[in-house]
């Protein structure tokens, strides 16, 4: 019978031409009916899937092959997306908001690429929506006489869903609902859908937490099945059980975990050699004995693909009963395992290793906390406590350094970002945010598990059976080009970047700003310029890690792809790898790879959301309080900045009123024009809050104390930033009185907050459309909304809003800005609020005022008493719905998804 792989395979010869079904029976010398029929439904589930094409002439193909690209279409808030590509290495595709073809976020379809655009951006229509993504979308209901809208809380969804009026399930205006989608939309029609389930009002508590759950259709209870199938799964090993393992159990041998851990599925042990040599264990439940193929059980790991952690609870992806208990290994209790044992030399190369199914008795329960404070405080307590154990710690400690300098010579990059967790209480409210310690315990785990999964990955590749590798490609050129420019601001370069980039460049980057002050700016915008990493059937590398071959076998009870990786081990081992199975398997492993990457993602924005909930609801607690922290972003439209305790919110370009700031990319800052006065990535600064938001999750700052005062200077074309405390007390005292005297506040009033973007993902952008990817595009709903009035300057001329043109101050000054008008929301007006750069109301506001009411979407603002009576009512455009209008000029170039380069990668 002829497999999918062969199609593919023989369609992507280059001589091939697209066929007929009669000439592809031929091709592959189909004779028996059965046969074909066989073969007809195997075109028919490919065609279905995007994994071949066929013509209006009945012909068939790979959609490469025909300018197409099949993938994940990831929407962006102002209306546009991307089109991830299914195949690996292959650039995304920026589809325009009206040729979408009625995709929503999410929806993997097929798009033609229609042209490249310089620095090889694809741009493309999606004809063909394969497999809709969301039957379910979360929202808040706006009611009306006859029907309602329910306006869905993931600003990608971009379109409102119509709900007949007899299907709102009782759900009162302003109630958080989940809504099953009836008719999905079109390219000229709007979704419609019908209120399944009504959460409440979202200030709740709980519902928060709840619609997190629901937007990312996250399955909380077991089936009743899985659960009656896991309830026969018996908790004592039988005699049957042990058969065919190496029996480990009067090995030295622990875990070591989180205090609160419950699905203990790694266990360790190190001990010296007579050689000299280090023998390392690693010992891994073994879940795909529990799990079998094809049953209940493992189909809901499969759909889950992931456990999740949410930053009150744990959705995990097998039953407590299997995750808690059966394959956890708690102490003391005999518990069944696949076994990684290494032996490594005093230079941390693996000269032997060997993997077998095994049985071991854990000696100890660790937490990183108590191995802690034995290797680096060396509390007598703990001492005493495990006396015993004790060099065996401090054996793991001498590999784990051994282990990690190898891989640091090798050119592994090593991001060491501290991480924070959100402390809540009972009823899910904030209580604190505290730093995640990342010690000498966790760095131990980390080594030995890399250690572990690299040495599976290799062993498995060269046996040259089907595997699900952990990869992560090489950076895309462009990004890195980008990024050397930005560092060599500070003076540093990537060393031999051309074609292709080599990790240790990279490495050797953080190694010299290492304790610098702009050591986290730079670590940051490197982690943002790299690919996310993900599960593959070929083992094209891991780039952050340095390594040929990386795979997930530690964690399989939490990860599916680690449950595969288990699964293949012991059908290697048992010899079923081989014929039939083994091209069956080929076939699952690559979509169980695509589904688990999926489901990854999923996990981390459900994880990474919730945590923003609650940093944002902690801080609703501190309006009005000082916090020191580092500017983190840099936008046309203010500056992110990043607080010591990891929260992130805007200091509004409106609250910086000594100057008028333009973005200069190059140098990552906001400018002042007249003083030179310079806001650069990685300042830092003391800050105010003056408000957060839950809905929009936003934070929202002032300024306070910029504790880094630079100018910008520019000699002979080339630009530099001169920071005051790097002058002698002479110069800094002049640089401080020359930029006071040019940096009188401009006349006229403050601008608004209205256009304050969306809260961040943490880190720096290198543009103004990256941020706005990265934000949400938030700016589309400031620009369609409501102008107010503005105020009156001191000298009772009119402060008009000129909010696309960006007027004000001087006459001077008015014509210089008008050339950049569309972008630069100078002016954007509050209630009662005040233009940044306002301008008086005399007669020669009348042209700008007449130029702005070109822009649509934003009501203009309503002038006041002009010098002749002359003031700009009405004249600034008409007025913006509710949902906002597109304005014209604000459509911004847009940039590849900053979302998708992190590799934060765990390594079990």
């Amino acid at each position: 019978m002829v497999s999918r792989g062969q199609v593919i395979e023989y369609m992507q010869l280059d001589a091939y031409r697209p066929m007929t079904v009669e000439e592809l029976t031929e091709a592959f010398g189909i004779e028996d009916a059965e046969s074909f029929k066989a073969f007809v439904r195997l075109l028919n589930e490919m065609e279905a899937k995007g994994e071949v094409v066929r013509t209006r002439t009945n012909r068939y193909g790979v959609p490469e092959r025909m300018n197409l690209v099949v993938g994940r279409l990831q929407m962006k808030a102002r209306g546009y997306g991307f089109l991830i590509p299914d195949a690996a290495g292959e650039p995304d595709v920026y589809i325009p908001a009206d040729e979408l073809g009625g995709a929503m976020s999410g929806d993997r379809v097929m798009a033609r690429v229609e042209k490249v655009s310089a620095g090889a951006r694809r741009e493309g229509k999606i004809i063909r929506v394969l497999e809709r993504a969301n039957h379910r979308v979360v929202g808040k209901v706006t009611k009306y006489r006859n029907h309602a809208f329910v306006t869905p809380l993931d600003k990608r969804m971009g379109q409102d869903i119509f709900i007949p009026g007899d299907r709102v399930l009782g759900a009162h205006d302003g109630d958080v609902v989940v809504v099953e989608i009836t008719e999905f939309p079109t390219a000229t029609r709007g979704p419609v859908g019908q209120v399944v389930e009504v959460l409440g009002q979202p200030d709740a508590p709980g519902i928060d937490i709840l619609a997190v759950i629901r937007k990312y259709n996250l399955p909380e209870a077991f089936p009743e099945e899985v659960l009656a199938e896991a309830e026969r799964i018996p908790l004592e090993l039988s005699e049957e059980d042990y058969a065919g393992r190496r029996d480990l159990r009067s090995e030295v041998i622990v875990t070591i975990d989180g205090e609160d851990a419950k699905d203990l599925d790694d266990a360790v042990q190190v001990k010296r050699l007579d050689n000299g040599n280090y023998l390392l264990g690693v010992h891994i439940a073994d879940v795909s004995y529990y799990v079998r193929e094809g049953t209940r059980l493992d189909q809901e790991a499969y759909r889950r693909g992931t456990s999740v952690y949410l930053v009150d609870r744990v959705i995990p992806m097998l039953p407590p009963r299997l995750s808690n208990n059966v394959c956890s290994l708690n102490p003391k209790v005999d518990r069944l395992t696949l076994s990684c044992v290494m032996e490594i030399t005093p230079a941390g190369e693996i000269v032997r290793h060997d993997i077998f199914p095994s049985v071991i008795r854990t000696t100890e329960r660790m937490t990183y906390t108590a191995v802690n404070r034995i290797l680096v405080h060396h509390d007598p307590e703990m001492m005493a406590r495990y006396e015993a154990l004790v060099p065996n710690f401090r054996q793991m400690e001498e590999l784990a350094l051994i282990l990690r300098r190898r891989r640091m010579d090798r050119g592994a990059i090593d991001f060491d970002f501290e991480e924070v967790k959100v402390v809540v209480d009972d009823l899910g409210h904030p209580t604190d945010i505290v730093p995640r310690e990342r010690g000498i315990a966790e760095r131990i785990i980390e080594e030995f598990m890399l250690a572990a999964n690299e040495t599976v990955a290799e062993h498995f590749h060269w046996l040259g059976v089907p595997f699900v590798f952990r990869i992560h490609e090489e950076p895309e050129l462009e990004k890195m080009l980008e990024f050397n420019e930005f560092i060599h601001n500070f003076g540093y370069h990537v060393k031999g970047l051309g074609s292709r980039i080599h990790p240790r460049a990279l490495q050797e980057v953080l190694e010299k700003c290492r304790g610098t002050r702009e050591e986290r700016v730079i670590a940051t915008l490197m982690l943002r310029s790299m690919r996310q990493a993900r599960y593959s059937p070929e083992p094209v590398g891991h780039f952050g890690l340095a390594a040929q071959y990386y795979t997930h076998f530690t964690s399989p009870i939490r990860r599916y792809p680690d449950l595969m990786v288990h699964r293949v081990i012991r059908d290697v081992l048992v010899g079923r790898m081989h014929g039939a199975r083994e091209e069956r398997m080929r076939e699952f492993v690559a979509d169980a790879a695509a589904h688990s990457s999926i489901r990854e993602r999923v996990a981390q924005d459900a994880e990474r959301e919730t945590d923003q909930l609650k940093m944002v609801e902690y801080m609703l607690d501190h309006v009005g309080e000082e916090f020191d922290g580092l500017i983190s972003g840099v936008t046309q439209f203010g500056l992110f900045v990043q607080l010591t305790n990891g929260v992130e919110g805007l200091i509004h370009i409106s609250y910086l009123t000594d100057d008028y700031y333009v973005l200069n990319e190059k140098q990552m800052a906001l400018v002042g024009e007249r003083a030179r006065r310079v806001f650069r990535l990685g300042d830092p600064v003391r800050v105010r809050v003056t408000g957060a938001n839950k809905e929009e999750l936003t934070v929202d700052f002032e300024l306070v104390v910029h504790h880094r005062e630079g100018t910008l200077v520019i000699d002979d074309g080339v630009e530099s930033v001169v920071y005051d405390e790097d002058l002698p007390p002479r110069e800094r005292r002049r640089a401080v009185a020359e930029r006071a005297a040019k940096a009188r506040r401009p006349r006229g009033a403050r601008g608004a907050r209205d256009m304050r973007g969306a809260w961040g993902t943490r880190g720096a952008w290198t543009s103004e459309s990256d941020a706005d990817d990265a934000f949400d595009g938030r700016r589309r709903r400031a620009a369609g909304s409501d102008g107010s009035a503005g105020s009156t300057g001191s000298d009772g001329s009119a402060a008009e809003a000129w909010t696309e043109s960006g007027a004000g101050g001087s006459r001077k000054q008015r014509g210089r800005r008008r050339a950049r008008a569309e972008v630069d929301f100078a002016g954007a007006i509050a209630p009662h609020g005040r233009g940044r750069n306002g301008g008086t109301g005399s007669r020669r506001n009348a042209k700008a005022a007449k130029a702005a009411k070109a822009a649509k979407g934003v009501r203009g603002a309503k002038g006041g008493k002009g010098a002749k009576g002359v003031g700009a009512s009405k004249g600034a455009g008409t007025g913006g719905s509710k949902r906002g209008r597109k304005v014209r000029g604000m459509e911004l170039a847009p940039a590849s998804d900053p979302d998708r380069v992190q590799w934060s990668d765990p390594p079990h």
